[in-house]
């Protein structure tokens, strides 16, 4: 007897708008199920998914992506935007101690959580190839290893013991901007950029796309093995994105996300966290390329 029953895959994906109507099971499959990672935070789920292959399926920061295709991790990305947001309002410094300006930058201290972190890595780009900024001469402050434990951090860069956080160290003075995951509401901080939304709509322009941090992976074996289940993960993932309001952020297909995907690799190999240009073709295989575009 044929056994019917869905192939339940070890899934990592964080609380999304797109995602609501999957891991709340209004969406389902008669080819696949789902058991969740139970972490508040999708990245907690990094370094398990690239160190030990303890997901199927789920979502990756694109930089982790990158260096976990470097160290040949077994999966493979597809083309579905799981998480992206605008950048630049993210670098913010403390008005108190006197504005700060992007050219402020060599010599100046900044927290970042990791040095690997995909938003760091779109400022950074950002501030070196759109602003002329010498980001080699400024001292990164970050508080967390990368994902994989290959991977070595470049010179200029302090690793903060357990007990700080960017945040705090921003308000003590400690350092003299940060990138943060979320900006609190407080008079105390100033973007970076003067007016991030139109520095964001610039940088848009120049490249004609928008900056992603996470995408779609999938286990190299289930791709190879199982292309169909692929296929209808990726078909939940877009009915999810209808049913979350179609956010036009969220980019699918390789075509749609080929120009962003060549920024960031030229951003990585730039800043030392990889050590040759991928083609974007190179991060999919045969049956995440083919698959449809919206």
């Amino acid at each position: 007897m044929t056994n019917t029953a869905p192939l339940r895959l070890e899934t990592l994906l964080g609380d999304y708008p797109q995602t609501k109507a999957l891991k709340s099971g209004a969406l389902t499959s008669p080819l696949v199920s789902f058991e969740f990672a139970p972490y508040k935070s999708a990245f907690q789920g990094f370094k398990p998914m690239v160190r030990e292959g303890r997901f199927d399926f789920g979502e990756l920061a694109i930089v982790t992506y990158l260096q976990a295709k470097a160290a040949g991790k077994p999966y493979v990305l597809a083309p579905a935007t799981i998480y992206a947001r605008s950048q630049l309002a993210m670098i913010v410094y403390n008005a108190e101690r006197g504005m700060l300006r992007p050219e402020d930058l060599p010599g100046r201290r900044v927290g970042v959580r990791s040095y690997t972190q995909t938003t760091g890595t779109w400022i950074r780009g950002t501030l070196r190839n759109d602003y002329g900024v010498d980001t080699d001469k400024v001292t990164w402050v970050t508080f967390e290893d990368p994902h994989l434990p290959a991977v070595k951090d470049p010179p200029r860069l302090e690793l903060m013991g357990p007990g700080k956080n960017p945040l705090d160290m921003l308000l003590a003075g400690e350092v003299d901007a940060a990138i943060l995951a979320a900006v609190p509401d407080d008079k105390r901080l100033k973007p970076l950029f003067p007016d991030p939304e139109a520095a964001a709509k610039a940088w848009e322009k120049k490249h004609g796309t928008i900056p992603i941090n996470h995408l779609m992976v999938v286990k190299s074996s289930l791709s190879q093995e199982r292309p169909d289940v692929v296929r209808e993960v990726y078909r939940l993932l877009r009915e999810g994105k209808r049913q979350g309001g179609d956010n036009p952020v969220l980019l699918y297909g390789v075509e749609t996300m080929r120009k962003t995907l060549d920024v960031m690799i030229g951003y990585c190999l730039q800043q030392g966290l990889i050590e040759r240009r991928y083609t974007v073709d190179e991060l999919f295989d045969e049956t995440t390329r083919a698959l449809p575009a919206g």
